[in-house]
């Protein structure tokens, strides 16, 4: 059986996710890896059967042309990625959340992805855990009755965070498109993050459906006690007229509804149960193209500019209605906006970890 072969540029813990997750699944190789830092690129190297390695992924791709090209970096590096697996003649793009710091960059991704019918998966994968799973299950099943609205808290800042929050309530809302956002935010601190973000922002979301988003994300919003690790106080639910059903990262999943009562189960985030169906749906994509990935490009660009939607609704006031039509930079408009401006925490672990003292 012949195999898709891989680069994948970036060889960080996310990046070394992705390689071994592909080479462990028969219907890919990965043949090529990237990354600036040659130390790293030798260590990851030796562990992935030695496939041919460089600093510079536009040509390395183009010597290889790879079937799919994977890349695991920080979020001010999409375009360039995409144009060289584009320029390379890749099958299909992987990468990871957030789509894209701007507006005006996603909307030039999309063009450009369109143009050269490339397929696009963006990396959320949390989606496969078994606590998420049976959320989406209970949603799904009715048992909720009319589902009125989805909402999603993380105590993580925004460029990390939200775009988590929103993908898998657009899930749990069968991807409705959204028609307008309305949100506010607070504190710049973390705008000189290498995933730059408000301290807090938050919102709401009107879907087409009538279903109601509610969202907050940094050192505002509430945090979950019940969890220990930090990274995992993230709260994704549905609430219906009969019931709610939501997800804790890392605290498993809880319901209580009209039929059944009060339910709960066990789960967390754990990569190595994730990632291996999150890969082989993409060797089905490439296999079909009547089996889109679920997190494909077209998904989670709904939720992409439903997070620029907020964050330009923060800088500029006012409801932002949605599909986006124009292309802004949000970035520089919300860190305008919230430039020397505190922001005040819900409690005393997210002031340690905003550095507020």
């Amino acid at each position: 059986m012949s195999k898709y072969s891989v680069l994948v540029v970036g060889m960080g813990k996310r990046g070394m996710h992705h390689a071994t997750a592909f080479n462990a699944n028969p219907k890919f190789q990965v043949t090529g890896i990237c990354d600036i830092d040659e130390k790293r690129l030798t260590d990851a190297a030796a562990k992935l059967s030695g496939p041919q390695t460089g600093t510079d992924a536009a040509a390395l791709a183009k010597s290889l042309k790879p079937d799919v090209f994977c890349f695991c970096t920080l979020p001010h590096l999409r375009t360039p990625f995409i144009k060289a697996a584009v320029e390379a003649g890749a099958k299909l793009v992987a990468f990871e959340k957030p789509v894209a710091l701007t507006s005006a960059e996603l909307l030039s991704m999309r063009e450009l992805l369109r143009q050269a019918r490339v397929k696009a998966v963006v990396s959320h994968q949390h989606r496969y855990g078994r606590h998420y799973r049976k959320v989406k299950e209970i949603v799904a099943s009715g048992a909720l009755g009319r589902v009125h609205t989805v909402y999603g808290s993380a105590t993580g800042w925004m460029t990390h965070m939200l775009s988590h929050l929103i993908d898998y309530t657009c899930w749990f809302n069968d991807y409705t498109p959204a028609a307008w956002a309305m949100g506010q935010a607070a504190g710049g601190k973390k705008f000189s993050d290498n995933h730059p973000s408000p301290d807090y922002i938050g919102g709401f979301v009107q879907f087409a459906n009538g279903v109601r988003g509610i969202y907050e994300c940094g050192a505002g919003a509430p945090d979950q006690p019940e969890v220990a690790k930090w990274w995992g106080k993230n709260r994704i639910g549905a609430q219906g007229t009969e019931g709610f059903a939501e997800v804790l990262t890392n605290g498993g999943w809880r319901a209580v509804t009209r039929r059944d009562g009060y339910q709960s189960g066990e789960g967390a985030m754990n990569y190595d149960l994730d990632m291996p169906p999150y890969i082989q749906e993409m060797a089905d994509w490439l296999d079909d193209d009547r089996k889109p990935h679920p997190c494909s490009f077209e998904h989670a660009s709904l939720g992409a500019e439903i997070m620029l939607a907020l964050q330009r609704s923060a800088a500029q006031g006012g409801q932002v209605a949605l599909p986006l039509t124009n292309g802004l930079d949000e970035q520089a408009l919300l860190k305008a906006r919230t430039d020397g401006q505190p922001v005040l925490v819900s409690c005393e672990q997210n002031r340690k970890e905003f550095g507020l003292g």
